[in-house]
């Protein structure tokens, strides 16, 4: 799996197109980005946001919490392989330990006893080791439901469902119930940054240009910091793509 997983990479990454020298983003697909934009705004208004109210008001916090420590559990795993494949064995070491503790002692993940004894995750994705094997992010792409992205996390995103350990191992059930748990964690996420979210959807003058700035100024400060050397801007909008 590893081995295709890398030949999907470095396919896909081929076709990326490259940005214009000292240009602050590459978004050569605008004109299709902004439907996409437009259409998954449109999901949100209709569906997402009332959905996220009706969650978070009907479900008490500690459900929803037990619902996001689970999901998030079952992502360590795919973690740790991208740990190794950046050569970060102490990441790795760390998200392991988390993930056992958590399973065992936080039964299947619903608590977090891991954070008390100071396990915290280390988080990373493919689209972070696809960074440091060198890779460009690519021209700026609107995912369809996805919302913001770039060529390079698109695939990474693909290239993380194709390795998470817990989706090749673990049984049917748990695989579903997973699923759905992620889907649920993804719309309290909505409840809890609804005015952060609302503020760049509906209150800005062009949501499309808000968005496309957010997501790529926390994406290079979330890899500047997770680099060996230091990011020379700050976050100011960490929150609104928190997971």
């Amino acid at each position: 799996m590893l081995r295709w997983a890398a030949v999907l990479a470095a396919g896909l990454l081929s076709a990326c197109s490259s940005p214009e020298g000292g240009a602050e983003f590459h978004d050569p697909f605008e004109e299709q980005n902004r439907e996409v934009h437009n259409a998954n705004r449109d999901l949100d208004r209709t569906v997402v946001r009332p959905v996220s109210r009706t969650y978070g008001t009907a479900v008490p916090a500690p459900v929803r919490k037990g619902v996001s420590n689970f999901s998030s559990n079952l992502d360590l795993p795919g973690m740790v392989v991208n740990d190794l494949l950046q050569f970060r064995p102490v990441d790795a070491m760390t998200n392991a330990a988390r993930f056992l503790f958590n399973s065992t002692v936080g039964i299947a993940g619903l608590f977090d006893p891991a954070t008390s004894i100071h396990l915290y995750e280390r988080d990373t994705d493919f689209g972070e080791t696809l960074n440091v094997w060198g890779f460009g992010e690519g021209a700026y792409v609107e995912l369809p439901l996805l919302g913001p992205s770039t060529e390079r996390d698109a695939v990474g995103k693909i290239v993380d469902v194709a390795l998470n350990p817990t989706r090749l191992f673990l049984p049917v059930g748990v695989r579903n119930t997973g699923t759905g748990a992620g889907i649920a964690k993804q719309i309290g996420d909505r409840y809890e940054y609804s005015d952060t979210v609302d503020s760049v959807l509906y209150e800005s003058a062009d949501s499309y240009a808000q968005a496309r700035l957010l997501y790529l100024q926390n994406r290079r400060f979330e890899l500047g910091a997770n680099s060996e050397s230091e990011p020379d801007y700050a976050d100011p909008y960490e929150d609104l793509y928190a997971e």
